[in-house]
């Protein structure tokens, strides 16, 4: 493999194309935060923002400026997007909505924790590249938010009965690992991050992951970890066990705790050895542990955020132990995402494909697509593969 042609084409498509999009179609300069239901050529065909996506956003473009050069372009992006977010996206106590008009009126009450994990992650990088106290104050009294709603992440919202079968799900504490390396440098607790870090870490590894199964379930009982045989608990999501490895190998790597590492990769290609769709390719949205038949219609279709992550997870699983099968599987999920995913005719990739791998839809973002996945995963790779070269 020419690791450095390929580390080329990851940046080229960042650089010259996809970033390009975003910051030609998505900047709401009228009203501030961005627009992220984008048709296949860009244009806007819905005006309501997604705090998700907000927060994705602004921290894009704050990562970049971090991580790559204090472009002013990629600053005032993200800029303007935090003030938005900051006047409009939370209720005062720092508990964000789930949506809102284009004038930033709230819609649908801050029900979703994941509102807060993103906006903490985009004012914790937006802090570091402006070197401003506010963005950073913002950040800690969200991350302290977060924890204190963690047990109870709906809290009022929540529609379940209480008492029947409570239930946790694994992409909290999946986005906290994260999350926790995003605000590391802004949180000033060394001992409150650790025990953070320890806490979902143990979750991960010892609650949600299933050695006999191999891979981590959806969601577990809140009571005693036990599994559920309901839809709910015999759901899996390959993409979101992908994900959340290469997040914790890089927790193996900050804690330089090699088993770690290895053990994060030993799960990453049973996990995809699992999700992998041995008659179309690709990889299943959702899986049954028991097989069963599936509540979820999509379960089927092939995601583009699925793909491009569990792609980081392989590519840094071979970077950081040189293990072929990692590689082998990064060359398949190559194939398949450029040949499927890219848009031979306007920049961006779709989202939606169904199973044989044919665009579903030509939206390029809309209610949970926005700029987030595919450049970050652009940039991961591109990344990983100069330093695999």
């Amino acid at each position: 493999m020419d690791f450095k042609k390929l580390a080329n084409r990851y940046k080229t498509e960042l650089l010259d194309s996809v970033l390009p999009f975003w910051l030609k179609n998505s900047i709401d300069k009228e009203y501030g935060g961005y627009f992220s239901c984008l048709d296949r050529d860009g244009s806007v065909y819905d005006t309501d923002k997604f705090i998700w996506l907000q927060g994705r956003e602004v921290w894009l473009f704050s990562m970049l400026c971090n991580k790559l050069w204090k472009k002013q372009e990629w600053l005032d992006a993200a800029i303007q997007g935090a003030e938005f977010l900051k006047k409009y996206g939370h209720n005062g106590d720092y508990d964000f909505y789930f949506s809102l008009t284009r004038e930033g009126k709230p819609l649908v009450e801050p029900y979703n924790i994941f509102s807060n994990t993103f906006a903490c992650m985009a004012f914790a990088q937006l802090a570091k590249a402006t070197g401003s106290e506010e963005y950073a104050e913002i950040s800690r009294r969200i991350f302290k938010r977060i924890l204190e709603r963690r047990g109870n992440p709906k809290g009022k919202w929540s529609k379940a009965v209480p008492g029947t079968r409570p239930m946790k799900d694994f992409a909290l504490p999946m986005i906290i690992c994260n999350m926790a390396l995003e605000v590391e440098d802004i949180i000033n607790d060394p001992q409150l991050l650790e025990k953070t870090i320890d806490e979902c870490l143990h979750e991960v590894l010892d609650v949600f992951y299933q050695p006999d199964l191999g891979c981590m379930l959806e969601n577990v009982s809140s009571l005693d970890n036990s599994r559920l045989d309901c839809f709910e608990g015999r759901e899996i999501n390959p993409g979101h066990n992908l994900e959340a490895l290469w997040f914790m190998m890089n927790l193996g790597i900050r804690r330089n705790d090699k088993a770690l590492v290895n053990k994060c990769v030993e799960i990453s290609l049973s996990v995809i050895e699992k999700g992998w769709d041995k008659e179309y390719g690709g990889i299943f949205y959702f899986l049954d542990s028991k097989g069963a038949p599936q509540q979820k219609l999509e379960w089927d279709q092939k995601l583009w955020w699925v793909h491009i992550e569990s792609a980081i997870a392989m590519i840094k699983g071979y970077q950081l132990t040189g293990n072929k099968e990692c590689l082998e599987w990064f060359e398949k999920l190559d194939e398949y995402m450029w040949s499927r995913f890219k848009d031979p005719l306007h920049p961006e990739w779709f989202g939606y494909l169904n199973r044989r791998g044919e665009m579903l839809l030509p939206l390029k973002g809309g209610k949970w697509k926005g700029c987030f996945h595919v450049p970050r995963g652009l940039f991961e790779i591109w990344q990983i593969l100069e330093k695999c070269e």
